[in-house]
């Protein structure tokens, strides 16, 4: 058993492990429904799979280098565009934008509009960038 004088004593620190905890479990716990691709797996999506590739990032961010092929829908224009891809409901469809943030809000909107098949590109463009695969700015 744990003595009180040690909880006591160290009150900050359980309180920080406890907190880190939840926040590492919290996805899990949540269940999003989203699934993370790495750069790898979403290159094997997109040649096997013919997967729909969805830049949500600005306009400015996308015309500093996107993955070609890729489809620019900002996350703020998504609601008010999304009939543009509807007919790619039934296809994967690879969200990202900068780091994977903004990529998983626009992957719930599209699971929510009844696409079947939505990925996130785990670490966005920076972890596409990062294992070398090619990056255009030809829109």
């Amino acid at each position: 058993m744990i003595p009180v004088e040690f909880l006591q004593q160290n009150l900050m620190w359980l309180a920080v492990a406890a907190i880190s905890g939840t926040m590492l479990l919290w996805p899990m716990l949540t269940g999003t429904g989203i699934d993370g691709l790495t750069p790898a797996l979403a290159t094997l999506k997109m040649n096997r799979e013919d997967a729909i590739v969805l830049d949500v990032r600005e306009s400015g961010e996308w015309s500093n280098g996107h993955i070609p092929g890729a489809r620019h829908i900002t996350l703020s224009q998504l609601d008010k565009r999304i009939s543009e891809i509807e007919k790619y409901k039934a296809r994967p469809m690879i969200i990202y934008c900068a780091s994977g943030n903004r990529s998983r809000s626009a992957c719930n909107k599209l699971k929510q509009a009844g696409f079947e098949q939505v990925f996130n590109l785990d670490g966005g463009i920076a972890a596409w960038s990062d294992t070398g695969l090619p990056v255009t700015t030809k829109n």
